[in-house]
């Protein structure tokens, strides 16, 4: 299993694609496919059958996954693309962006 510097809840900016320079929140992260699920990225539409919750049925719109290296975290000092640096100290684990050197919550 792949071991990834971009978590759950994280901001991100797309750097290819379609969706290139939108930014959004990690909402998940797929890591066997090595994808991640960006708020309000790579919308697509998905039909759905009618059910209790959508009586009508028809087309829903939600995200579909993208490419991890399609996408770089937010450097929070900036707001531009970054890097992450892995900082240990004993069993205490931070990321750090590389653009500024802030630590990344």
């Amino acid at each position: 299993m792949a071991k990834f510097k971009i978590k759950k809840n994280d901001t991100v900016i797309v750097l290819a694609g379609e969706d290139k320079g939108k930014t959004g929140k990690v909402l998940k992260v797929l890591t066997d496919k090595e994808r991640a699920l960006v708020e309000g990225v790579n919308m697509v539409n998905k039909s759905a059958k009618p059910s209790a919750k959508n009586p009508q049925g028809g087309f829903v719109k939600m995200e579909a996954p993208i490419h991890i290296s399609n996408i770089s975290l937010i450097d929070p000092k900036s707001g531009k693309a970054t890097r992450v640096a892995i900082k240990r100290e004993g069993k205490k684990v931070t990321r750090i962006a590389k653009k500024s050197g802030e630590e990344i919550k």
